[in-house]
């Protein structure tokens, strides 16, 4: 694989049902070298927790200053479009992401190679395979982990160390087809999308976001979330 695009997302939580992408970081890599790179903040259409604030190192400002969920994923399928993925633990990613590419009728169906599952199977006598370990391994400093560029940018250079270490054509190197079939999902009624505007208004809550792609299960988190903050319209 001498041609890719490695990735990394930052999101809410760990369901891909449940939580949102807030950051993609990708590089494009052609003969091990970089030559191209994408990184965009998503304006969250959920509460984001203080941990992952913190996790990260993204701001609430930064946030509120983040593009439509929509132009994120777009910007992403096409500077991706006609390469393989790398990531570490790839399938999370490769998740989240197919998920919300159908969200808005978008395919997004990848071969590509994990490193977590490469650094399982060639360097079994290092402790811990996770990125952080693999970089400190390659004596690689990531100037900014769990932020979404950095780490897509570190695991492209995990790979190319490896690649340089055990040679080029190693089976674990070779990309493979990514399976995985999300749920279909269900948006968000009428009815809900009156009651969460009526209750913004109600509490005068300043959000710029969109709810038309919510989902069902979204848009109900978010009104629990506002209820729980705010209280119900008296």
């Amino acid at each position: 694989m001498k041609e890719y695009v490695a990735f990394d997302l930052e999101t809410t939580g760990l369901s891909v049902e449940e939580d949102q992408v807030i950051e993609i970081g990708a590089v494009k890599v052609k003969n091990g070298k970089i030559a191209g790179k994408y990184n965009c903040i998503i304006y969250p259409e959920r509460e984001v927790s203080d941990f992952i604030i913190r996790l990260t190192g993204i701001t609430r400002k930064m946030l509120d200053g983040g593009i439509p969920m929509r132009e994120g994923v777009e910007g992403f399928l096409a500077f991706s479009e006609g390469y393989p993925v790398l990531g570490h633990n790839l399938m999370f990613d490769y998740r989240f992401m197919k998920t919300a590419a159908k969200r808005f009728h978008y395919a997004f169906e990848k071969e590509g190679v994990d490193t977590l599952r490469a650094a399982r199977l060639l360097l079994r006598g290092l402790e811990s395979k996770k990125l952080s370990s693999l970089c400190e391994h390659y004596h690689y400093v990531n100037q900014a982990a769990h932020r979404a560029y950095d780490d897509a940018l570190a695991t492209a250079v995990v790979f190319e160390s490896m690649k340089r270490e055990f040679g080029e054509d190693q089976k674990v190197f070779v990309p493979e087809p990514l399976q995985y079939r999300p749920k279909k999902l269900q948006m968000i009624t009428a009815k809900q999308k009156r009651y969460l505007n009526e209750l913004r208004k109600y509490h005068k809550i300043e959000d710029n976001g969109s709810i038309d792609g919510l989902t069902m299960s979204e848009a109900s988190k978010t009104i629990d979330e506002i209820i729980s903050k705010y209280g119900v319209m008296r």
